[in-house]
């Protein structure tokens, strides 16, 4: 039976899903431990409270509280907005909506977020890649000389490199593009570097399109609640494209909750307390001989360099503690990459890494 099975998929599967692996997210890749530094999600779990009296209803497609909600927070008029199952769906509505299946094209810039790559792939729409500068800024005149470009990806700040984009590298390329392609900042870390925001810029370009998530300072990954940001004509473009009932009841209520007043300042209160654990890890880190930083840290991890980062990851998931290996990036070889966790997760990481070193030089 398991081979007639087998011949009945490769009979019927889609020929372009044939040589893809699935993301390989940091759940996929490991289970168990103790601490979980490994997906850039935040240390904290907030509260909140359900009311199940509609749960036996259908859910609203977009509930009006989460996107008034939002769209205040935001800056932004609520046509301005689609709320979506985390960035993710986001990210493969823009492809499904702008992109035709064998035939269009969108840009990526490694080393970034591997799924812009992937929800391509299953759409069978076509990948071109311009990577990074060796500073990991981006290349402008590479992006700018592709002529056949739907929808072009810019990390911002930058997954996992944890680099911002130059404001004036991201308007040039919306110029560039302005009646050929929508340029997609994805701000899933924006918060932790808030000033560089694009939200406020969607009525000044018809093809800016800003990605969002309630997963990392919203500590809310489990809930997977997201939002893309554009003017009304490309919103209502991706709402013919979405489920109709993409947000559970229960997500909207939480999401409406973290974003009251109340919830906002305790976000925020959070948000400067990670920024003040990260510089403290970085410093930490690059004093460590051997150990160098990578990239930058505008968002809520570190990236570093260790010439024996194959030996040192296999150690810490042996005691418990998750990070992520990034050594399969372009231009990131021999790189992890620790999100940052309570002080004293973070002190058991330099305790592990210091145990590591001195067990290499006994």
């Amino acid at each position: 039976m398991p081979a007639l099975v087998d011949t009945l998929i490769d009979n019927l599967i889609n020929a372009n899903l044939v040589p893809l692996k699935p993301y390989e997210s940091a759940r996929r890749l490991y289970s168990g431990g103790q601490d979980w530094l490994n997906a850039n999600e935040s240390p904290y779990a907030n509260e909140y409270d359900i009311d199940a009296s509609n749960f036996n209803r259908y859910p609203s497609c977009q509930p009006s509280s989460v996107v008034e909600s939002y769209a205040a927070y935001a800056g932004i008029d609520t046509s301005q907005l689609i709320v979506t199952r985390g960035a993710d769906e986001g990210i493969e509505l823009l492809i499904r909506t702008f992109c035709t299946p064998g035939k269009d094209n969108i840009v990526i810039c490694p080393p970034t977020y591997g799924m812009y790559a992937i929800s391509a792939e299953t759409c069978d729409v076509g990948i071109t890649t311009v990577p990074l500068k060796g500073d990991f800024s981006l290349d402008v005149e590479g992006v700018c000389a592709i002529d056949n470009a739907n929808v072009i990806f810019i990390c911002a700040p930058n997954n996992p490199t944890g680099t911002q984009v130059a404001r004036e590298d991201i308007r040039t390329v919306l110029n560039h593009f302005s009646d050929s392609a929508l340029v997609v900042v994805d701000e899933a870390y924006i918060e932790f570097d808030a000033e560089n925001t694009w939200a406020n810029e969607i009525a000044n370009y018809p093809n800016l399109v800003v990605l969002r998530t309630l997963s990392k300072a919203f500590a809310l990954a489990g809930l997977r609640c997201g939002f893309t940001l554009a003017q009304a004509p490309v919103i209502q473009a991706l709402l013919k494209v979405i489920a109709p009932y993409p947000i559970a009841e229960p997500v909207a209520q939480i999401a409406a909750q973290a974003l009251s007043t109340d919830s906002l300042t305790l976000i925020q209160l959070q948000v400067d307390t990670i920024n003040r654990e990260k510089d403290l890890l970085a410093a930490a880190l690059a004093d460590i001989d051997g150990f160098e930083l990578v990239g930058d840290r505008k968002a809520n991890f570190v990236l570093f360099r260790y010439a024996r980062a194959s030996e040192l990851m296999p150690y810490l998931v042996s005691k418990g503690l998750l990070i992520r290996d990034q050594s399969k990036q372009l231009n990131l070889t021999n790189c992890l990459r620790v999100s940052i966790g309570t002080e004293e997760q973070n002190q058991r990481l330099l305790q592990l890494i210091n145990e590591f070193i001195e067990e290499l030089a006994a």
